[in-house]
């Protein structure tokens, strides 16, 4: 009998320390990691969702999913300080690109444990929904001055 492939420690801990440079460094919002938890092989996602492939080294998903008002202040935050009540094509956008910030900064972090990575471009998801795969999924809640960002990863070797 072979045992399903697990999520490795030191694959949570790179894409945990590329979402907090991404939020801290790049956003200039303030925000810590609270305790992962196994959400197992399926999850409710917040109102918003990006969705990104990962192949390579690593096969998975990494999801990252906030309530709507903390997109807003990701997308204000991306315009220079903006105030933004509602979310348009180019605010849209800039949750894409939120999306790539963490994955691109993840494949960086994930190189210095010897994995390499190809992202998939992101999927937005709008409005909560349940998530299924075949593998589990660790969540990493990611608290910060805009609310919760929640990291959804199952990523095993490819």
């Amino acid at each position: 009998m072979t045992s399903t492939p697990q999520i490795q420690a030191h694959h949570i801990n790179a894409i945990t320390t590329a979402a907090t440079t991404i939020v801290q460094e790049h956003l200039g919002i303030a925000a810590s990691v609270s305790k992962p938890f196994v959400s197992g092989k399926q999850f409710v996602s917040s109102d918003i969702s990006v969705v990104m492939g990962v192949n390579g080294t690593l096969e998975g998903q990494i999801i990252c999913t906030m309530e709507e008002q903390s997109a807003f202040s990701i997308v204000g935050s991306m315009m220079g300080g903006m105030a933004i009540h509602e979310l348009d094509d180019m605010g849209w956008s800039a949750i894409q690109e939120f999306g790539n910030w963490v994955a691109g900064k993840a494949a960086s972090e994930l190189s210095n444990v010897e994995e390499t990575i190809n992202i998939s471009p992101p999927v937005i998801n709008e409005g909560q929904s349940t998530f299924r795969m075949e593998k589990t999924f660790l969540t990493i809640p990611l608290g910060s001055d805009i609310g919760e960002i929640y990291i959804h990863v199952s990523v095993t070797p490819g």
